[in-house]
């Protein structure tokens, strides 16, 4: 099974398992960032949790998600249209204000990581800004019936190398926020395009 066969078939439990964490702290923080009103790309945006909150704070959202499922319950949940695509697929250039990919491109294998890290920086515009978040450790590979890459502060530096527009502005680790899941830690980064 691949990871987007998973989210496809359990997209209802991973959304009840998400869309109503508090997660608002990390928000602020991202939004903090930002110029009201701004434009966001939601990169992998699951349940539409984060979309949803954005768009209450008066931003301009676009997001996307990989499983066609979750697009269609993102759109529900939303309002917004969830358009489905691969991470791999983004094209834009120059588009937006900021990304937000909170747990989703660490779905990615290392080496497509990269890549669709440097596609991101071509999609934000001058100053812009990309939070994201990784799994924290040293596992690749397949948990739990999906891909993942997990990252430390030494793995996720070595993987900016060569990406020269993006800098981390800010990096800290979080446990996460779903019941009963505290003892999983998290390394969120804010990046800057240069």
């Amino acid at each position: 099974m691949s990871t987007l066969d998973y989210y496809n078939e359990h997209a209802h439990d991973f959304i009840a398992n998400t869309v109503s964490a508090d997660f608002q702290s990390i928000q602020a923080k991202f939004l903090s960032y930002l110029i009201p009103g701004v434009e966001i790309l939601d990169f992998g945006c699951g349940s539409g949790r984060d979309a949803k909150y954005f768009m209450e704070h008066g931003y301009h959202v676009t997001a996307i998600d990989g499983s066609a499922e979750l697009c269609r319950l993102a759109s529900e949940y939303t309002g917004l249209t969830v358009n489905q695509m691969m991470f791999q697929e983004l094209s834009d250039v120059n588009i937006y204000d900021a990304v937000w990919a909170c747990s989703s491109i660490l779905h990615l294998p290392y080496q497509e990581l990269k890549q669709v890290l440097e596609k991101i920086e071509k999609a934000l515009k001058p100053r812009g800004v990309l939070y994201t978040s990784f799994k924290y450790g040293t596992f690749e590979g397949e948990r739990n019936g999906r891909y993942f890459t997990d990252m430390t502060e030494e793995s996720f530096e070595e993987m900016l190398q060569g990406i020269k527009n993006l800098a981390v502005e800010e990096q800290w680790i979080t446990s996460d926020v779903r019941s009963g899941r505290s003892e999983e830690k998290w390394l969120n980064s804010i990046l800057r395009k240069m």
